[in-house]
Protein backbone atom coordinates (compact mmCIF):
# COMPACT_ATOMS: atom_id res chain seq x y z
CA UNK A 1 0.00 0.00 0.00
CA UNK A 2 2.69 2.20 0.73
CA UNK A 3 4.84 1.87 -2.23
CA UNK A 4 1.34 2.36 -4.54
CA UNK A 5 1.21 5.52 -2.79
CA UNK A 6 4.93 6.26 -3.34
CA UNK A 7 4.48 5.56 -6.91
CA UNK A 8 1.13 7.63 -7.07
CA UNK A 9 2.81 10.80 -5.72
CA UNK A 10 5.85 10.46 -7.38
CA UNK A 11 3.78 9.83 -10.76
CA UNK A 12 1.35 12.81 -10.34
CA UNK A 13 4.74 15.01 -9.76
CA UNK A 14 6.73 14.18 -12.84
CA UNK A 15 8.93 12.90 -10.71
CA UNK A 16 9.21 8.92 -11.46
CA UNK A 17 8.97 5.79 -9.63
CA UNK A 18 10.36 4.75 -6.67
CA UNK A 19 13.01 2.45 -8.05
CA UNK A 20 14.60 5.77 -9.52
CA UNK A 21 14.50 7.87 -5.87
CA UNK A 22 15.22 3.87 -3.61
CA UNK A 23 16.43 1.54 -6.11
CA UNK A 24 16.50 -2.12 -4.73
CA UNK A 25 19.98 -2.65 -6.16
CA UNK A 26 21.42 -0.10 -3.21
CA UNK A 27 22.20 -1.56 0.09
CA UNK A 28 21.53 1.56 1.58
CA UNK A 29 17.67 0.59 1.01
CA UNK A 30 17.94 -2.97 2.49
CA UNK A 31 15.70 -3.58 5.08
CA UNK A 32 14.32 0.39 4.67
CA UNK A 33 11.22 1.15 6.80
CA UNK A 34 8.48 1.78 3.65
CA UNK A 35 6.58 4.45 6.21
CA UNK A 36 10.31 6.48 6.60
CA UNK A 37 10.71 6.20 2.39
CA UNK A 38 6.88 7.58 1.97
CA UNK A 39 7.50 10.43 4.34
CA UNK A 40 10.42 11.36 2.50
CA UNK A 41 8.44 11.28 -1.04
CA UNK A 42 6.05 13.73 0.85
CA UNK A 43 8.87 15.71 2.26
CA UNK A 44 10.59 15.98 -1.83
CA UNK A 45 7.18 16.99 -3.50
CA UNK A 46 6.78 19.97 -0.84
CA UNK A 47 9.95 21.00 -1.38
CA UNK A 48 9.12 21.32 -4.95
CA UNK A 49 5.96 22.83 -4.09
CA UNK A 50 3.42 20.37 -4.10
CA UNK A 51 0.62 18.90 -1.46
CA UNK A 52 -0.90 15.87 -1.79
CA UNK A 53 -4.96 17.05 -1.13
CA UNK A 54 -6.60 13.15 -0.91
CA UNK A 55 -5.57 9.56 -2.04
CA UNK A 56 -7.70 6.73 -2.96
CA UNK A 57 -5.84 3.00 -2.31
CA UNK A 58 -6.98 -0.25 -3.21
CA UNK A 59 -5.24 -3.59 -2.12
CA UNK A 60 -6.63 -6.64 -4.34
CA UNK A 61 -6.42 -9.74 -2.75
CA UNK A 62 -8.43 -12.16 -1.21
CA UNK A 63 -7.74 -12.35 2.58
CA UNK A 64 -7.17 -10.75 4.74
CA UNK A 65 -10.25 -8.28 4.74
CA UNK A 66 -9.28 -5.00 4.66
CA UNK A 67 -12.88 -3.97 6.37
CA UNK A 68 -11.75 -4.58 9.92
CA UNK A 69 -8.54 -2.87 9.54
CA UNK A 70 -9.60 -0.27 7.32
CA UNK A 71 -10.30 2.59 10.29
CA UNK A 72 -6.78 2.08 11.76
CA UNK A 73 -5.01 1.79 8.27
CA UNK A 74 -6.15 5.19 7.89
CA UNK A 75 -5.84 6.46 11.10
CA UNK A 76 -2.09 5.71 10.70
CA UNK A 77 -1.13 6.49 7.22
CA UNK A 78 -3.30 9.72 6.51
CA UNK A 79 -0.67 11.96 8.66
CA UNK A 80 2.35 10.36 6.98
CA UNK A 81 0.48 12.29 3.94
CA UNK A 82 -0.12 14.87 5.70
CA UNK A 83 -3.92 14.60 5.67
CA UNK A 84 -6.59 13.73 8.01
CA UNK A 85 -7.99 10.10 7.99
CA UNK A 86 -10.98 11.32 5.65
CA UNK A 87 -9.15 12.11 3.06
CA UNK A 88 -7.78 8.84 2.63
CA UNK A 89 -10.00 6.14 1.15
CA UNK A 90 -8.87 2.67 1.69
CA UNK A 91 -10.88 -0.01 0.30
CA UNK A 92 -9.80 -3.68 -1.01
CA UNK A 93 -11.61 -6.05 -3.95
CA UNK A 94 -10.66 -9.38 -4.84
CA UNK A 95 -9.74 -11.32 -8.13
CA UNK A 96 -12.60 -14.05 -7.69
CA UNK A 97 -9.68 -16.53 -6.98
CA UNK A 98 -7.71 -15.74 -9.95
CA UNK A 99 -3.81 -15.38 -9.80
CA UNK A 100 -1.51 -15.17 -7.06
CA UNK A 101 -3.88 -12.91 -4.67
CA UNK A 102 -6.88 -15.06 -5.44
CA UNK A 103 -4.85 -17.84 -4.73
CA UNK A 104 -3.65 -15.94 -1.04
CA UNK A 105 -0.28 -15.78 -1.93
CA UNK A 106 0.32 -11.77 -1.59
CA UNK A 107 -1.89 -8.73 -1.61
CA UNK A 108 -1.25 -6.11 -5.05
CA UNK A 109 -2.69 -2.74 -4.16
CA UNK A 110 -3.37 0.50 -7.00
CA UNK A 111 -3.64 4.26 -5.39
CA UNK A 112 -4.76 7.23 -6.82
CA UNK A 113 -3.56 10.49 -5.63
CA UNK A 114 -4.75 14.25 -6.45
CA UNK A 115 -1.82 16.75 -5.36
CA UNK A 116 -2.04 20.69 -5.78
CA UNK A 117 0.63 23.44 -5.85
CA UNK A 118 1.14 24.42 -2.39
Amino acid sequence: MLHALMDALLGAAGLGDIGQHFPDTDPAYEGADSARLLEQVVGDLAERGWQVVNADVCLIGERPKIGPHRHRMREHVAPMLGLSPDALNVKATTTEKLGFTGRGEGLAAQAVVLIQRA
